[in-house]
């Protein structure tokens, strides 16, 4: 099998400038580049939580280019900014986008993420049907 990418409508300039795909389909796996909350435009929202659910929003327009859902998520990695600071609120937002079976997770404290006011980078592998 060929590997296939994934590339929500509008974004096609922005990750051939950039020289990466959201996602790639190989075998029976989508995996994603990591995402951030930042707007198409580049805007970072202050708000943490704004943060949280747009990466979750974003993973999904990318899975829906492969007519996944969230719920074909098996494993997942976020990168955060201050993690002890906002855990408990990045674990509510991700409870409520993602539902059981929950996938394998894994949350790493880092300095920082390439995105200037990021708090969160997420990346995840998913399944095909």
């Amino acid at each position: 099998m060929t590997r296939r990418v994934l590339i929500p409508p509008g974004l096609e300039a922005a990750c051939d400038a950039a020289g990466m795909s959201p996602g790639v389909i190989s075998h029976n796996h989508v995996f994603m580049t990591g995402v951030t909350g930042a707007a198409a435009d580049g805007t970072m929202p202050v708000s943490e939580e704004a943060q949280f659910n747009a990466c979750f929003t974003k993973i999904g327009e990318v899975l829906a280019q492969a007519d996944l859902t969230l719920n074909a998520i098996v494993e997942m990695t976020s990168y955060h900014v201050g993690l002890r600071a906002h855990f408990d609120a990045f674990d509510a937002v991700r409870r409520a986008h993602l539902s059981q079976p929950y996938p394998a997770w894994t949350a790493v404290e880092v300095a920082g993420l390439r995105r200037e006011g990021a708090v969160v980078e997420v990346r995840v592998v998913a399944e095909l049907g």
